[in-house]
């Protein structure tokens, strides 16, 4: 199974791992179309991530996030999910049979300090110190890490040159 072959690629990892930031510039190299999972949500619905989660809560979200995967997925895309998504409905399943999944694999420490700096309005974010993001970060991690783990391609995002990753989905 390769890029060649027009399956679709989906990028999973923990908030603040560069699923965007990598995701853009594999598609280019790629030539596929770049999709932001949590954008295509806020398009669909008319109404922010942050503004699904205050006044529908986070079950409502996660089927939304099923959905919206399964429509927007197909050939010769590349799509940035969210860093729960692979945990939730059947969505790491249906990746893994519909596509290849790579995972964009940083830690906590990484991940916090780059939270820290740029949460964005992230809805499991707000309102959180320091502190408290450094914990929930680690703690999260580990309960994702599992499913995160099942994806056909660990791409170390700190180690690791994009090329590498490239070279592999080729």
């Amino acid at each position: 199974m390769s890029a060649n072959d027009g399956l679709p690629i989906f990028l999973i990892g923990f908030m603040g791992s560069g699923k965007s930031t990598y995701g853009k510039r594999i598609a280019a190299g790629l030539s596929y179309q770049f999709i932001d999972l949590d954008k295509a949500i806020e398009h669909g619905e008319g109404i922010s991530i942050a503004e699904i989660f205050a006044q529908q809560g986070e079950a409502a979200f996660r089927r939304i996030e099923a959905a919206t995967l399964k429509q927007i997925t197909g050939p010769h895309k590349l799509i940035a999910c969210g860093g729960g998504t692979p945990c939730f409905e059947d969505n790491m399943d249906y990746m893994l049979k519909h596509g290849r999944v790579v995972y964009l694999k940083a830690n906590a420490g990484i991940l916090s300090t780059r939270l820290i700096k740029n949460n964005g309005g992230r809805p499991l974010l707000a309102d959180k110190t320091e502190e408290e993001i450094k914990a929930f970060v680690s703690s999260k991690l580990a309960e994702r890490e599992a499913y995160y783990n099942k994806a056909n391609i660990i791409f170390n995002a700190q180690e690791e040159k994009l090329s590498m990753l490239l070279h592999q989905l080729r």
